[in-house]
């Protein structure tokens, strides 16, 4: 195993809790690295701290990427080198497992007992986002529980990061024809990995920006749609989000704070939508809709 490097950084809490989705400093980088975000004094609940993963000796770039994420910082990221440690490791090591519903999901690198009666899921983040820890990726998997006793055919998962929810997806309705897409292409590589480490090999991992690709137009419309991604780009795709999903279809949105729920609400609602169920967790807001 190469030495690895991390690269730590202070931030708030809300700033450790976009860590999963606030891909957007990382993706102009050809080698992102994996980041994690934790706690490490419960009485200072909103000092937090930022870890990236390196397989290689961070550059400027990278580091610059890694402050874009926490703004509040007002020191540079210590940089530290890992010699002779399973770095991979190392940088998912305090993600226990998650339970969601009937779903376990852990990493797959301590062989944790499974519950019985649980739907076991392993997902290495890599470096994509979505290891079910962030509480919109553990909501969206509850929402899906909820309606598990639904039928669907098919079903779109956009900006899937590493997969989780296509794959979840996939485990609850084996029969349905599942695309997922992400605008990043190393999100699809992780995310075609865990699919085949899931035994969901026949989901379709398509590099997308939003809903154009002629993967998703092919298959089009949908009963279930779903995305958790930002705020504002959910908002942007509205039309776009509506234009693919079937009439009496499910939409499932995610990635908004609870005081950008309602605008994203209004943006559906403009195309069509009604509000179905929503789900708090922490700070954060999953959406269940109803295409009109």
């Amino acid at each position: 195993m190469a030495d690895g490097w991390r690269a730590t950084l202070p931030c708030t809490r809300a700033e450790a809790e976009a860590v999963e989705r606030n891909d957007g400093p990382l993706a102009a980088l050809a080698d992102p690295p994996t980041v994690t975000a934790t706690e490490p004094d419960p009485h200072l609940p909103d000092d937090w701290l930022l870890h990236a993963y390196f397989d290689r000796e961070p550059t400027a770039e990278d580091l610059q990427a890694i402050r874009a994420m926490a703004p509040s910082a007002r020191a540079e990221p210590l940089v530290e080198r890992l010699p002779d440690e399973d770095w991979v490791a190392l940088s998912q090591a305090g993600l226990d497992p998650i339970i969601a519903g009937r779903f376990f999901v852990h990493t797959g690198r301590e062989g944790p007992q499974v519950p019985a009666k649980a739907v076991p899921l392993v997902v290495d983040a890599g470096r994509a986002f979505g290891t079910g820890h962030h509480e919109t990726t553990a909501g969206c998997l509850l929402m899906l529980e909820a309606i598990a006793d639904r039928s669907f055919t098919k079903l779109v998962d956009l900006g899937t990061g590493t997969g989780l929810l296509a794959i979840a997806a996939k485990r609850l309705w084996p029969g349905a024809e599942v695309v997922a897409t992400d605008i990043d292409p190393v999100a699809v590589e992780v995310a075609a990995a865990n699919a085949v480490a899931n035994a969901a090999a026949d989901v379709a991992l398509v590099v997308a920006d939003g809903v154009h690709h002629p993967e998703i137009a092919a298959r089009a419309p949908y009963p279930l749609v779903i995305a958790n991604i930002l705020a504002e780009p959910l908002i942007a795709m509205a039309a776009d989000v509506r234009s693919i999903a079937a009439p009496g279809s499910v939409i499932l949105l995610a990635g908004l704070l609870n005081s950008q729920a309602d605008a994203v609400l209004a943006a559906y609602a403009a195309q069509g939508c009604t509000e179905e169920e929503r789900l708090v967790r922490g700070d954060w807001t999953i959406l269940r809709l109803e295409a009109r």
